[in-house]
Formats: C-alpha cells, sequence, structure tokens
C-alpha cells in the first residue's frame, strides 16, 4: 500500500472511532441524571439520601418523647445539619436508617420556640421559650413585682389617677438592657421555659438560686418575719405577691418565700410623688439668772410645721435611688420654735443645786437644709442592713450641718464630688466626717462633695461641717447620716436609727 492509503486508512479509522465515542456520548447524555441528597452534620458529609423529606419525617415520627416533653407537634434536625441537592449518573445511595442514627448519636434534635437576647452594658445572655406569650406573661410577673397592684395596667392603660392634693404616678418605665426576640430552631439540650411561673422565678432569683421557705406561726407578723431573714417588709411583699399590704393578716401554716432576689433584669420606673413633709422646729434658749445652772424648762412647746413638696426619682427593682430631686416645695404650717428656760446662777459656798426633773429638749439639730426628702430609711434590704438614712433633694454643694456639738475625730477627702455607683472611694463612704457628739454617740456624715472641717475641730450645733455631692458608691447626690454608739463599725459599736433621735 502506498503512502497516500496509509493516511487514508488512518483517517478512516480515526473517524470511526470519534462517531463511535460521540454516539455511546450521545446516549449517556440523554439518560437522566438521578436527583441526591448530601446530608452535612458540623461541616463534614455523614451520607447521601435519596429523598430529604423522608429523613425530615424519619426525625420527626421517631422523637417522641421529645414531642411528649415540651408539648409539641413537630420536630427538626440539629441547627448545623445540612442538606444539598445534587445530580448524579450512579444509583448507589446510603440506607436513610443508618444517616438518621448518625445524626442522633452526634448531635440534639430541635424544636421550634423563640430566642430572647437580653443585653446589657457589660452582661449578654439568651432565654428560649417555646411560646414566645410565655416570656411575655414572665415579664409581666416580674415588672408587678416591684409595683403596687395595678399600677403596671394603669399605666399601660393611661389610667393613672390624677394628684390632687398628694399622691403619686409614674412617669416612664423602662429596661435598662436591650430585649430582643427572634424565632429560632432550639437544641434540646438546652433550658428551654414552657412554664410562667418557672420563667418568673429565673427572672427574680437568677439560675440555680438557693430557695428559703418559711411557715407560718402564731403570732408571726410580716416585720417580725423579714426581721428574723434581713429583709426589709417591702422585700417580703416582693417575693410574695399575693401579700398586698404590711398589714394583711397571715395565716397559721401557709408558707411564705423569704429568699433573696437576684434579678437578671434591671426594671425601671421614674416617679413622680407630692407629699407632705415635716419641718422640723429648731430649739431656742432663753437665759434665766434667777435659776441655777442644772435648771431647764420648756416654756413653749415646739410644733413641727408641714410643706408640701414635689419631687421626681428613679426606682430600680424596687430600690429608690439614693438621689431625688426635689421640684416644687409649699410651706402649708409654718414650724413654731420651742422655747427652753436654761439658768445661769451659779451657787455661792456649798450651797448645792436645787433638784429639778430632767426635762426632755430634743436638742438634736437636722443635718441638712430643706425642703428635703428621705430616700432610704433605716432598715434591712435583701440581707444586708443599711445603717443610717439617706437624705437628699436640697441639691449638689447644699450644706451640711453638724447635728449637735462635738469633737471632728475622722475625715476623708480625697474622693471625686460626683463619684460612681460602685467606686469604693473612702470605702464606698466617699468624703465622709466622723464626729464625737459626747456620751459615747458618734455621727457620720458620708458621700459628700467636699467637707469644711479637719480632725481635732470642736463644731457646734447647726455649723457647717461640709456639702452634699454623691461621692463613693452612690447613685445620686445625697446625705448619708448615721449615729452609732460607739466608734463606727469597731468592736462593739453599734448603729441606732437616726429617726429614734427626734
Amino acid at each position: 500500500m502506498n503512502k497516500r492509503g496509509i493516511m487514508i486508512t488512518i483517517l478512516i479509522t480515526l473517524i470511526s472511532t470519534l462517531i463511535l465515542f460521540l454516539s455511546k456520548m450521545t446516549d449517556k447524555i440523554l439518560l437522566e441524571a438521578n436527583s441526591k441528597y448530601q446530608v452535612y452534620l458540623h461541616g463534614e458529609i455523614i451520607g447521601v439520601i435519596d429523598d430529604e423529606e423522608e429523613l425530615y419525617r424519619l426525625i420527626d415520627e421517631s422523637q417522641t418523647s421529645i414531642k411528649e416533653e415540651y408539648q409539641v407537634e413537630s420536630v427538626y434536625p440539629p441547627t448545623d445539619l445540612t442538606i444539598i441537592a445534587m445530580n448524579t449518573y450512579s444509583d448507589e445511595s446510603d440506607n436513610i436508617n443508618d444517616v438518621y442514627n448518625k445524626i442522633e448519636s452526634v448531635d440534639d434534635f430541635t424544636v421550634r420556640g423563640y430566642v430572647i437576647t437580653i443585653k446589657g452594658e457589660e452582661t449578654e445572655f439568651t432565654i428560649n421559650v417555646l411560646d414566645e406569650e410565655v416570656f411575655h406573661e414572665a415579664l409581666i410577673n416580674f415588672i408587678n413585682s416591684f409595683l403596687d397592684e395595678g399600677a403596671y395596667e394603669n399605666y399601660i392603660n393611661s389610667t393613672q389617677e390624677e394628684i390632687i392634693d398628694t399622691g403619686s404616678i409614674i412617669e416612664n418605665m423602662y429596661f435598662e438592657e436591650s430585649i430582643t426576640i427572634k424565632e429560632a430552631y432550639i437544641s434540646v439540650n438546652e433550658k428551654i421555659y414552657t412554664d410562667v411561673n418557672d420563667l418568673t422565678q429565673y427572672l427574680l432569683f437568677g439560675s440555680d438560686p438557693d430557695m428559703e421557705y418559711y411557715t407560718v406561726s402564731l403570732g408571726d407578723t410580716i416585720e417580725s418575719i423579714a426581721e428574723e431573714y434581713s429583709l426589709g417588709t417591702s422585700d417580703l411583699l416582693t417575693i410574695n405577691p399575693e401579700l398586698k399590704s404590711e398589714d394583711v393578716m397571715l395565716r397559721v401554716g401557709s408558707t411564705l418565700n423569704v429568699s433573696y432576689i437576684n434579678p437578671v433584669l434591671n426594671f425601671v420606673y421614674d416617679l413622680h410623688r407630692v407629699s407632705i413633709q415635716e419641718i422640723a422646729y429648731e430649739i431656742v434658749e432663753e437665759e434665766d439668772d434667777t435659776e441655777y445652772t442644772n435648771y431647764e424648762e420648756v416654756r413653749i412647746a415646739g410644733q413641727n410645721g408641714e410643706e408640701l413638696v414635689t419631687e421626681r426619682f428613679t426606682v430600680t427593682n424596687g430600690v429608690q435611688a439614693q438621689g431625688s430631686e426635689i421640684i416644687s416645695s409649699e410651706t402649708i404650717r409654718e414650724p413654731v420654735d420651742q422655747v427652753v428656760v436654761v439658768g445661769t446662777r451659779r451657787p455661792s459656798g456649798g450651797t448645792n443645786y436645787p433638784i429639778y426633773p430632767p426635762v426632755s429638749t430634743g436638742n438634736w439639730g437636722w443635718p441638712t437644709a430643706r425642703p428635703y426628702v428621705i430616700t432610704s430609711y433605716f432598715t434591712y434590704r435583701w440581707g444586708r442592713h443599711h445603717d443610717g438614712i439617706d437624705i437628699s433633694g436640697t441639691g449638689f454643694n447644699s450644706p451640711i450641718y453638724a447635728i449637735a456639738s462635738g469633737t471632728v475625730v475622722y475625715t476623708y477627702d480625697s474622693c471625686n464630688p460626683t463619684g460612681y455607683y460602685g467606686n469604693s472611694c473612702g470605702g464606698s463612704l466617699g468624703n465622709y466626717v466622723i464626729i464625737d457628739h459626747g456620751n459615747n454617740m458618734y455621727g457620720m456624715y458620708a458621700h459628700n462633695a467636699s467637707n469644711t472641717v479637719s480632725v481635732g475641730d470642736t463644731v457646734s450645733r447647726g455649723q457647717v461641717i461640709g456639702y452634699m455631692g454623691s461621692s463613693g458608691s452612690s447613685t445620686g447626690t445625697h446625705l448619708h447620716y448615721s449615729i452609732s454608739y460607739g466608734y463606727p463599725y469597731t468592736s462593739g459599736s453599734y448603729f441606732i436609727d437616726p429617726m429614734s433621735l427626734y
């Protein structure tokens, strides 16, 4: 065969081969590709299945225990399960039960619900519920724990009673944290709240609280039970909402919650209040040189006056802020000075004093200007005792007065006058003064913007010893005023209610 014939033979062979190849490829292209589904869990493929809906049905029908526990109609795959559709000419696929068993052994199944994200300045956490209404009802229960009965509904419905003479209205309500609600698939391995009361308890007491209860005995009162467990009476009412007031009659054998709250939210409201405040009378001494120096007689009895004070303050989780803004004040009745006649005559020679019965003149002065409001009293609050009273409303840099004569025994002057909450400057007291008022009684004046006296100074009743501020651990401009027998916070010393002096 010549060279030309060989080339023609090769060309014919190549064309025949190409035709055969294209024929086979055409047959293959004309074949219909198979639809399969690749199943991935945590980014890794765990199988190839024919029907994704069949896998969903198998998961749903197999998890009867989850349905019974959560009272749901459907159960879903883990949140990190991904199914991707694919076309293949292979007929091979995995047994769907084997794929299901792999899923069950690696991850938890999910139910449909809601994830509530709560974000504060320094904290962020989530709460899971099946029904959005469970969270809403628990939130209302939480709010009502810190309000008088009906106050929330009246605020929401704009039906608060107008202040005629005295009274209060809530001007604003809010949470310090941001709250967002999103529908999601929730792993059954996570905590999911289905009961309103359980979620309310969590909001008030936090997770895994150490709950404590008390069984009422004959003779018990709200006050006696609260004192036994280092609670304020308002604390006991907060955690036992069925108790409507401090005067309620307790049923013997009934159970009261006496646990300390640890709220996971900060519920805040601004209160506008009009109230009648007392104006303490002043004591004026008149000297009588015909009576001996141990003579003392009240010639005109003092009478407290009254003023109508309008104020605004903030309450967080039932606790009033230490600072209060006085909007206005109006004197209703002027106070009457108490006039006390004191003798100045001294006996001569061996003459003895005549014996006079003691006369109480109430010689303790008030430590602030007026009008003022007391924002916190001498009482327990969630296991901690407030060892004095907080006085506010007179304004930043208003004067602080010595309640009686005495000697300054301690001062602290190094704190920022405005401070901030949580500041431990001055041991949390901020700038403060301690005065020995005699007879082992000490007065402590704290959170001052500045002090005007020094250790060793002798002061008189009514003398300015500092100016009101918010130094140290403080939530607003106020004076923390306390009285102790013995030097404060030393062995054997104890505090008394300053109001008992007046």
